[in-house]
């Protein structure tokens, strides 16, 4: 249990020294940007945003899969990435 946490505290830290070496790009390409730049409103935001959701999911899950990662660690990687992705 303790070298699980220690595992996903070292990917934590080593994915966020990623995103904010890359951060200008992550946040020109998240959906929230993307949408702002299409300026969607209403319906067309909503549907917009759920489908950028479910693409960024299943990519991040697929990321996941790639580098092996389980349980705790796929699940965290999972949330980080598709929230990171996804701009919210």
């Amino acid at each position: 249990m303790k070298a699980t946490l220690t595992a996903v505290l070292i990917f934590t830290l080593s994915a966020g020294a990623a995103l904010y070496a890359g951060g200008a790009l992550a946040t020109e390409t998240s959906c929230k940007g993307q949408a702002t730049d299409k300026k969607l409103a209403g319906a067309a935001l909503n549907s917009f945003m759920t489908k950028c959701e479910r693409d960024m999911k299943a990519s991040c899950d697929t990321q996941a899969s790639d580098k092996k990662l389980y349980g705790a660690a796929k699940a965290s990687f999972t949330n980080k990435c598709v929230k990171d992705t996804v701009g919210t």
